[in-house]
């Protein structure tokens, strides 16, 4: 008898090939230390969703509410939540992130729990849910749903104690059972502080490491919802992790590693963790504003087409998403000035990577260089790699260079500002060169973790931007006379007296130190006596170091007015980048 050993195995290595094609997968990424879950593959081919603000902060005109506000000031006239999700999906969001309950406590949704919500309010007489409402309108229009639940409470009376966390789980269980799948939780990173909590009037202290106890917490999600990602930057590592900014920036090196445990001081959070142990990639949060709730002043500030798309560069095209925000006018609806812009930028992406030019070139690639041919010479000013980051991430440093008249000319990143910017690619990695001209452009790995797996290898011709209305500009206020008469006092004096209606504070920038977080303002007409004319918090000034409008209550009429800088965020004397006084 004779036997075809071939016939015999060849059905047998067959039915073997998806085991061993599986472990050599399983065995590439294990060369390169952590890989995603399905989850955050999912999440990060998202790329770009949308922040929604809208809170009592918006009919109080605050960015953070102290606790006590009247539920009855929630009365919008025309709440739509179907305009907030067409107009999303029209600005190339893929789903939207949603404040249920901001640091005020105020629920936008009827809970059971609290009677500080929308079911206190004359908004449809008491039965209305805007958090139902826009998650109805997300499916309708096909775009994934997710909740932002502010840790931090200033209204109830229990916060800092254990009772409170109690509340806190209560409420995100609703949130998680209620409204279908959810594909991420915010956890805001502000924690304790003043407040109201019930008529306290006082300041409360925690230790955001335990307090909350996170792991009871993240459990509980991960059974109610197996699908959502957790966002939260504290040292119970989540998914996700903050950039370390709300400017709308990720490092130009960017890894999505992080240590799963301690600290995370700022580079880490900006720049990832090249040895990290974790799988815990970036989320850049900003806003399409200066702030992040709506603020008629600054209708006219919304961020030009030219800051967006410097936007996308820097988040997107650097191995993170794109968390943009659109607040919400008090009408209940998503501003004009707003939506026009958002669906602007989004035509303007489609626009820029529409025609990928090495579709038509050929490739040739040998070890580490690929070298693009194009079949004439071309011209283009933006690139972008991708790698299968389903195996890691592993690529350290590139090389690009184009070959113009038979030269080999390099390229670098013309948005970063020290060196040439090729570092880490990951998800997807854009750079952003000036127009060159070119028959070949080859691309050349230095540096690696383990052995590359790059996915894609565009080239794109952007067109030039035409010019749009300008980003929120700094106004100089050079002709006011100010001095320091201590180093947390400024005063401001005039040869006449002033009827004066608001005064602007515009931090430091780029730094912490004598940035004001807290203050109170006098005036005078005799330099003898003084009336306190307003005090509070430059609410979130920390991480979002915009123009600070204080706004009188009537006019006041003075020859000199005092800042008292009450707190500073870091150091002993007050900073500033700008200060303004408005008068009639």
């Amino acid at each position: 008898m004779t036997i075809n050993y071939k016939e015999l195995i060849t059905p047998i290595l067959m039915a073997m090939l998806p085991i061993l094609a599986h472990a050599q997968k399983e065995n590439i990424a294990s060369s390169c230390g952590p890989v995603p879950t399905e989850n955050q593959l999912r999440w990060q081919d998202m790329e770009m969703y949308a922040f929604i603000h809208y809170s009592l902060n918006t009919y109080t005109d605050q960015e953070w509410g102290f606790g006590n506000e009247d539920p009855k000031l929630f009365n919008p006239s025309n709440l739509d939540c179907r305009q907030w999700a067409r107009v999303c999906k029209q600005a190339g969001m893929r789903g939207i992130i949603f404040t249920a309950k901001h640091h005020c406590g105020f629920c936008m949704w009827p809970s059971a729990y609290t009677e500080y919500s929308v079911k206190n309010s004359p908004w449809k007489n008491g039965k209305g849910d805007v958090v139902r409402e826009l998650a109805d309108a997300c499916r309708e229009e096909g775009l994934e749903f997710a909740v932002y639940l502010s840790p931090w409470d200033r209204n109830h009376p229990e916060y800092g104690r254990p009772a409170y966390v109690e509340y806190f789980r209560n409420q995100l269980r609703e949130l998680l059972t209620n409204y279908g799948d959810i594909f991420e939780v915010w956890f805001d990173g502000a924690n304790g502080g003043d407040g109201w909590y019930g008529g306290a009037n006082e300041t409360r202290k925690i230790d955001r490491t335990t307090y909350y106890e996170w792991p009871e917490t993240y459990k509980m999600i991960r059974e109610l919802q197996p699908k959502c990602l957790i966002w939260n930057d504290g040292s119970d590592r989540g998914d996700l992790r903050w950039v370390g900014t709300e400017a709308g920036n990720v490092g130009e090196t960017n890894w999505s590693l992080m240590p799963s445990k301690g600290d995370t001081p700022w580079h880490m959070l900006h720049y990832g963790v090249e040895e990290g142990d974790v799988w815990c990639p970036g989320e850049t949060n900003t806003s399409i504003r200066p702030g992040w709730f709506y603020h008629e002043t600054e209708n006219e500030h919304v961020k030009s087409l030219s800051k967006l798309m410097d936007t996308y560069y820097k988040s997107v095209g650097r191995n993170s998403t794109l968390l943009l925000n659109f607040p919400i006018a008090p009408n209940g609806r998503i501003h004009p000035n707003d939506s026009l812009r958002g669906i602007a930028f989004n035509k303007m992406i489609q626009e820029v990577f529409k025609t990928d030019l090495a579709l038509e070139a050929k490739k040739e690639t040998q070890g580490s260089v690929t070298v693009i041919t194009f079949r004439q010479p071309t011209a283009f000013n933006r690139f972008v790699a991708e790698e299968d980051i389903r195996y890691g991430q592993r690529v350290k440093k590139f090389a690009l260079e184009a070959e113009v008249d038979g030269q080999w000319v390099p390229l670098k990143d013309e948005l970063v500002e020290n060196g040439d910017g090729l570092t880490t690619i990951g998800h997807r990695r854009i750079i952003c060169f000036p127009t060159v001209e070119a028959t070949k452009l080859r691309f050349t790995i230095t540096d690696a973790k383990a052995a590359p797996i790059i996915k894609k290898l565009g080239v794109y011709l952007a067109p030039e931007l035409t010019a749009d209305i300008p980003d929120s500009g700094e106004k100089r206020s050079s002709n006011l006379h100010y001095f320091f008469s201590s180093p947390t006092q400024m005063l401001i004096d005039w040869d006449t007296e002033q009827t004066i209606t608001s005064f602007r504070y515009l931090p430091p920038q780029n730094t912490k130190d004598g940035l004001v977080t807290h203050y109170t303002l006098w005036g005078s007409t005799n330099w003898t006596n003084w009336t306190k004319v307003a005090s509070g918090e430059f609410s979130n000034i920390v991480n979002n170091p915009i123009w600070q409008t204080i706004k009188f209550d009537a006019p006041v009429k003075a020859k000199i007015l005092r800042l008292d800088a009450d707190c500073l965020a870091e150091g002993e004397r007050m900073a500033y980048g700008d200060v303004e006084v408005i008068t009639e």
